[in-house]
């Protein structure tokens, strides 16, 4: 399991050639908000243009550094192609509120985590309710894995079905750390 924050800022290393071709900057989802890519740059006016590597491209997925399959991975793609983004776009996840469909609101996402495989979807959110009550009570983790297809990426909110939070589990520090 990768936690999403883990990759940003990480080298992408050309598997052909060993050759550093960018760092990770966000990653970017499809329509139905599985893994797609990642984002290695934003340029132009506004970040109007974007260099992507699709996740078909990552071959390992390591501590350290992502390994692609070669020099000619990083793509330029318009930003209109890469709309679901964690950080960055116009539909971005990051901070966004997570609610039951009764209205109560469990925290924002402050982390994503998924499988290293392609085409994987989120399988849980690490959520938070601030910096305050992350510092008092630590942050929280909610697997969706097992009700995702109950799940609703609106614009604004993520609604998960009531029993999301009999889900939802405390972290301390060094578990969140993993």
């Amino acid at each position: 399991m990768l936690k999403l924050q883990h990759l940003i800022g990480l080298p992408l290393i050309a598997g052909t050639t060993g050759r550093t071709v960018g760092k990770v900057k966000d990653i970017w989802f499809d329509e139905a908000w599985r893994l797609r890519g990642i984002i290695a740059d934003f340029r132009g006016w506004l970040g109007k243009r974007v260099y992507a590597v699709n996740w078909d491209d990552v071959q390992t997925c390591g501590r350290d550094a992502l390994i692609l399959a070669g020099d000619d991975a990083v793509r330029r793609l318009s930003a209109g192609e890469v709309i679901r983004c964690f950080s960055w776009g116009e539909s971005k996840l990051r901070d966004r509120p997570v609610l039951t469909t009764d209205g109560e609101q469990l925290g924002r996402i402050s982390d994503v985590y998924f499988e290293p495989i392609k085409g994987t979807p989120i399988i849980g959110y690490e959520l938070t309710d601030g910096f305050i009550s992350d510092v008092m009570e630590g942050r929280y983790w909610l697997r969706v894995a097992q009700f995702a297809e109950e799940i609703m990426l609106g614009e604004e909110a993520v609604l998960v079905p009531e029993s999301a939070r009999h889900e939802l589990h405390n972290m301390t520090t060094s578990e969140s750390d993993r």
